[in-house]
């Protein structure tokens, strides 16, 4: 269709639990034929990537999907940094000076980083929690490239990685969740430490503690070893499943007790986003997760579907620069993070309606 125009996977708004945003899935997988990437010098970096891509040129045949193919260290600063803002990559990738690819789908939902810190990682994401779908999609790509290239594989320890911490099946499963009401208890630490023995990890996913501005949080496993891929999957699942029904209860006992309360609060974020000059990232987030919260307690509805989570991604430094056509400092930029809100979120039903 002309002028249509793929949306990327953020930006989607269909998913079953608002509270649950995203399922991501991680794959390290290293070539035999090489040692760890950090072993490697340039000339070897090079070989190793350019070899990779031509053999995984046709990996688009699995989804359907374009595939755009580059060397992140030859990439923009700025462009790498939203790259990192998006969860394409991470810091320490983002700041590799020796030869890296990516190749990344154009809903940027699949993405492959060769020789980063191995020889290849897989990282696929969707919105929901569909951990078990992304599993078996993986499981696909998985066979596919190992079809062409030999993985490092010991029959005691299973996939070797370049960290000790991914060995064995060398999969990192994740689930991002908002957790305004059950994050701000006195007992949340100790929720976390307690799933912390049960091999979950939960992290901020815009900061720590209670810096993590706009209640995000990663759920995910920190064993990769002693355990099958499927009870991987199951685990985190099932500790995101029950975070949100905490959260739920929590919330829906402070609606019965101070709706009201609830509601100016929401509001009040909601009229600062539309009409606000300037706007601090640290503000933008949490007005947005305040604006969540209030769209999943059907406190407010949108005349059009919206996903917070993808306004969240935008207004980070990096996003907002790149849309500029000059750089910007830090006023220019908190005026452009402002203008940015009030181009993309949209007007509330009831408003609409009395047009």
């Amino acid at each position: 269709m002309e002028g249509y125009a793929m949306l990327k996977w953020f930006e989607e708004t269909d998913t079953n639990d608002p509270g649950i945003l995203c399922s991501r899935l991680r794959l390290m997988r290293n070539w035999s034929e090489y040692p760890f990437p950090a072993k490697l010098d340039e000339a070897q970096s090079r070989e190793l990537v350019e070899r990779l891509e031509m053999g995984l040129k046709d990996i688009g045949e699995l989804d359907q999907q374009k595939y755009d193919c580059t060397f992140i260290d030859e990439m923009k600063e700025l462009d790498r940094k939203v790259l990192r803002e998006r969860k394409v990559i991470h810091s320490a990738i983002m700041k590799k000076k020796t030869p890296t690819g990516l190749m990344l789908s154009k809903r940027e939902d699949t993405g492959l980083i060769l020789g980063g810190d191995d020889h290849i990682r897989l990282q696929l994401f969707a919105r929901g929690n569909v951990l078990p779908a992304l599993w078996k999609q993986a499981n696909r790509y998985d066979d596919y490239i190992n079809e062409r290239f030999t993985y490092a594989f010991d029959p005691k320890y299973g996939f070797l990685t370049a960290f000790p911490t991914n060995v064995g099946t060398g999969l990192r499963a994740s689930v991002f969740i908002h957790l305004p009401a059950l994050s701000m208890g006195k007992r949340f630490v100790s929720a976390i430490s307690d799933m912390g023995r049960f091999g979950i990890s939960v992290k901020g996913l815009f900061g720590e503690g209670r810096d993590n501005f706009g209640a995000l949080f990663e759920v995910s496993n920190q064993k990769t070893l002693g355990q099958t891929e499927r009870e991987i999957v199951e685990l985190v699942g099932k500790a995101a499943l029950q975070l949100s029904k905490q959260e739920n209860e929590v919330r829906l006992q402070v609606l019965e007790k101070h709706r009201a309360e609830r509601e100016d609060e929401i509001y009040k974020s909601y009229g600062v986003l539309q009409y606000a000059r300037r706007m601090t990232q640290k503000d933008a987030l949490t007005f947005l997760s305040q604006i969540l919260t209030g769209e999943n307690d059907g406190l407010l509805k949108f005349a059009e579907p919206c996903s917070i989570f993808a306004l969240m991604l935008g207004v980070q430094s990096a996003n907002l620069q790149r849309l500029s056509k000059a750089p910007m400092g830090k006023e220019e930029l908190e005026g452009a993070r402002a203008r940015y809100l009030q181009e993309r979120l949209p007007k509330l039903k009831e408003a609409a309606d009395g047009e």
